[in-house]
């Protein structure tokens, strides 16, 4: 089957689940409603017969009541469960069908206006890049993702990536059940909350508190009881002075352990629900089973670990009923659990890091693995040493429907160093570079490309596409230009090389200024090992090839007028564009001129 057969097919399934579970819902809410008239119809007539036999009749409905109650929880959840199945697949068949847009994670917090590339390219935001590939559950796979996409991976680490994604692809049933786990749809875990608990100092220090509070406890439980049974207070009395002055001394580092412990953890029932899965699952490719294995502390399953930290979490968050607060000196109730913290902390506190690091990639790599199998036609790119080079056949924008993306071939290679295009306005200049941009940011982070192929080098994207002004920072277009292009230059000559974007490149200037700065800074970078694309519908830039020893190609898109109105073809041509459409879009609307 295709992806979206598949897809469809599951969530025809998953719809008939749901419908299942909705009708034994109203069986199980009409019997409910029988059973409690019943019980109240034995009561009244055991009330009103005074007949002890049908109390005692009376109480197998309720029984059977409470029995019901606890099955109809169940199906409530299973049903649940099923209508996040089908929200699941619903998601994957607007990807595929390429109505994503608006649904799920942006991913707008990693958002940087001052990366050399992600604003420039829609990495995140609306309709971004992050949005359409997201399936993390947690935020540390969103984390990871999200850091994924900000910097290239060096080319083992690719290699890797591409290896676990191949084998991940086929896996829909793991990627259902991590989506559907939790109380709630959305991603949760706030990990730097848990790593920096996990790895904060030991505050309780005492080694024999810990021994002599449960003792405490239990002797005081004695005492209450010989003090109800024979009146004898005295003993009661002074365990209490005594583990009063326990609690007293504990007090500061116990508060602060407690505190800290009890808004560190946020939905822990998903961490634990989500190790648990993984754990149990069989991975074949060497770093899917490498994580795996970093998934354990002292030979203790991680998922196991985080469940017994999430009752503890449930008993400190306890300790603000009302019974508890009575009894808590007594039975020493907030000492001992402080101390139950401690000792999680001391044993598996450490590990946290190593764990969250583990999931988080584990999730990175599904959402990678989801956007393959849904976009079957993307290949791996391939990557090849030598000087800095790429070479896309059929090419197209990954953010554009399959219906209206216009593809092109575009290589750099060989003496071709920079491809200059010109062209008349919204001929699509600035959508060839953010396709290149883009395609080279996920084969860098180990994912398919929207490409027939697609061979490349290492290659750092550094762009100067969506440049503005900016009020707050004081900023004129041109000055933010420049200190973009001051912060691209930094790359220039590292590993691995540099492949810029310049869309309308210095175009805040006069046309001298512009002419001699535009072939000052590519010259700059070609001198350097970089490679690029530059945009632009000022004709004269097209002539500073010379100035690069014959390293610069240009290139063009063309329009045509029909009956009033302009169109495009969006495809790439070689050569420098022979005409221009300003003055005659003015006329279009309108503009004498």
């Amino acid at each position: 089957m295709s992806p979206a057969e598949e897809y469809g097919r599951r969530l025809n399934e998953r719809r008939q689940r749901v419908a299942h579970y909705d009708k034994i819902h109203i069986q199980m809410g009409n019997l409910r409603l029988v059973l409690a008239i019943a019980t109240l119809a034995l009561v009244w007539l055991a009330w009103g017969r005074h007949q002890p036999l049908l109390w005692w009749a009376a109480a197998a409905p309720i029984l059977i009541f409470i029995g019901i109650a606890a099955y109809h929880s169940r199906v409530l959840r299973a049903r649940d469960l099923a209508q996040r199945a089908v929200a699941f697949y619903q998601n994957g068949l607007a990807r595929i069908e390429d109505r994503w847009a608006g649904m799920g994670e942006t991913g707008e917090r990693f958002d940087s206006p001052h990366h050399v590339y992600a604003s420039d390219l829609d990495l995140f935001g609306e309709g971004s890049l992050f949005q359409l590939m997201s399936t993390a559950r947690t935020r540390i796979g969103e984390e990871v993702l999200a850091r994924w996409l900000l910097a290239p991976a060096p080319i083992e680490t690719i290699r890797e990536r591409q290896s676990s994604v191949t084998e991940l692809r086929e896996e829909i049933d793991l990627r259902e059940d991590l989506a559907i786990l939790g109380e709630d749809a959305g991603s949760g875990v706030h990990p730097d909350a848990l790593r920096k608990w996990g790895e904060a100092p030991v505050e309780l220090h005492s080694r024999w508190v810990p021994r002599v509070a449960p003792v405490l406890a239990v002797l005081a439980a004695a005492a209450a009881f010989v003090w109800g049974y024979k009146g004898l207070a005295t003993p009661f009395l002074l365990l209490l002075l005594i583990e009063g002055f326990i609690a007293y001394r504990l007090r500061k580092p116990m508060d602060l352990v407690l505190e800290e412990t009890e808004h560190a953890f946020h939905d822990l029932d998903l961490l634990s629900a989500v190790l648990e899965r993984v754990e149990a699952h069989t991975f074949r490719a060497p770093r899917l089973a490498e994580l795996q294995r970093q998934l354990s502390s002292t030979g203790v399953a991680s998922s196991q670990a985080i469940a017994k930290l999430r009752t503890l979490v449930d008993l400190i968050n306890s300790r603000d009923n009302m019974f508890l607060r009575i009894i808590d000196v007594p039975l020493l109730y907030s000492v001992q659990v402080a101390f139950a913290a401690e000792r999680w902390r001391q044993a598996h506190g450490k590990a946290l890091r190593l764990w969250l690091s583990a999931i988080g990639e584990i999730e990175a790599l599904l959402s990678l693995a989801a956007y393959s199998y849904e976009h079957p036609a993307d290949p791996f790119p391939e990557f090849v040493s030598g000087a800095a080079s790429f070479e896309a056949e059929q090419i197209g924008h990954p953010l554009i429907a399959s219906a209206n993306c216009v593809r092109n071939d575009v290589a750099i290679a060989g003496p071709d160093r920079v491809l200059l295009i010109s062209g008349s306005n919204m001929s699509g200049k600035s959508t060839l570079l953010r396709s290149v941009g883009i395609n080279i940011v996920l084969a860098m982070a180990g994912a398919p490309v929207r490409a027939m192929r697609f061979r490349l080098t290492p290659l750092h994207v550094g762009a100067s596409i969506r440049i503005n002004d900016s009020l707050r920072e004081g900023n004129s277009r041109f000055y933010a230009e420049i200190k973009r292009l001051r912060s691209i230059f930094d790359f220039a000559g590292q590993s691995p090389a540099l492949l810029f974007l310049l869309d309308e490149l210095l175009q805040g200037t006069n046309s001298k200024d512009r002419r001699i700065g535009a072939e000052g800074v590519v010259h700059a970078l070609v001198e350097r090992g970089a490679i690029g694309l530059i945009s632009t519908h000022d004709l004269s830039l097209t002539e500073i090839s010379g100035a690069l020893n014959g390293h610069l190609h240009n290139v063009h898109f063309q329009d045509e007028i029909e009956g009033g109105t302009m169109k495009f073809d969006y495809k790439l041509r070689d050569g420098i564009v022979t005409k221009s459409n300003g003055l005659e879009l003015m006329r279009l609307i309108g503009l004498e001129v």
